[in-house]
């Protein structure tokens, strides 16, 4: 008889698990409906059904915990048991949601951010309670462009994984670009063509100074720029002098940046006949003297 009594608690709490999730599924397909008839802002519908998603998932974690909540209270060492394998096998699961507690409540990235998580960079175009989704840079595209591919990423890679944010606090990033003049080169006229080149596309030194102070005054972060000009450095390399400009762009223009920059750099520099570019070469000496057999493209004795 207990046995029959067991079976049928189960049976009946499983059907009122199924029957919550049906509810459940159904109500939201039918509200995320009259929000997309109702809503044509589409910044204001993807909270929307953001929203409606979240109050879905939880209001069904409740009510499930409402259901078997006495069932758990009724097996005791059993339920310990199984509840530890569960555990372990769905350990995965638990960390991309604790990930995605600390993605909603600390906010270390939102919506529109552009990220970093080990070997995936992107904008953050989605975040759910189990993975957020990246719109790809990088990988075969230069200079920080888009790929056109989606990325999903567990939410628990941002407790093992290390992570950067280009656009939180302080939106600008800074970029180089650097080329090498022969040593025999007017380098000084070359740097001013660096710096003339590079002024007109850095971000404007009062607004940088603006966005720097707003971080570096935060309790979250101590940033501490002293020069947010362009700056160019010199260096000596094997080929000639190295000029390396350094300069600060919005996040997303870096590709923008530098074609701008080397366009008119090129310019100027067909223009000025005392700087020439360096670049490896390769010399071959003879020691034979002029008009001997090696010389005249004979083979040696």
């Amino acid at each position: 008889m207990n046995n029959i009594g067991f079976d049928s608690d189960i049976t009946a709490r499983l059907g009122a698990s199924l029957a919550v999730l049906l509810i459940i599924v159904v109500g939201r397909y039918l509200l995320a409906r009259w929000e997309g008839k109702r809503i044509q802002d589409p910044e204001m519908l993807f909270r929307a059904r953001k929203a409606t998603t979240y109050l879905a998932t939880t209001l069904a974690v409740l009510l499930l915990v409402f259901i078997w909540l006495p069932f758990v209270d009724d097996l005791g060492t059993f339920l310990g048991l199984v509840s530890a394998g569960i555990a372990i096998a769905l350990a995965p699961l638990v960390l991309n949601l604790a990930g995605w507690a600390y993605i909603v409540f600390r906010r270390p990235f939102a919506v529109g951010h552009r990220v970093e998580v080990g070997d995936e960079a992107g904008d953050v175009v989605d975040i759910r309670a189990f993975r957020f989704t990246i719109l790809e840079i990088r990988n075969w595209v230069d200079a920080d462009q888009s790929t056109g591919r989606v990325v999903h990423i567990p939410n628990g890679r941002v407790f093992t994984t290390p992570m950067a944010n280009f656009t939180e606090g302080f939106a600008q990033i800074w970029n180089e670009i650097s080329f090498v003049v022969t040593f025999e080169s007017n380098w000084e006229r070359a740097e001013q063509i660096l710096r003339e080149a590079m002024a007109p596309v850095a971000v404007p030194e009062d607004r940088a100074r603006a966005a720097h102070e707003h971080v570096s005054t935060s309790r979250d972060y101590r940033i501490n720029y002293r020069e947010l000009r362009p700056t160019v450095y010199v260096n000596v390399v094997d080929q000639g002098v190295q000029l390396t400009g350094r300069l600060l762009v919005e996040a997303r223009q870096r590709r923008t940046a530098d074609d701008r920059i080397w366009r008119s750099v090129l310019s100027a520099l067909a223009a000025a006949p005392d700087v020439a570019f360096a670049y490896p070469t390769t010399r071959f000496y003879s020691s034979e003297e002029p008009g001997t057999a090696s010389s005249a493209g004979q083979p040696p004795e």
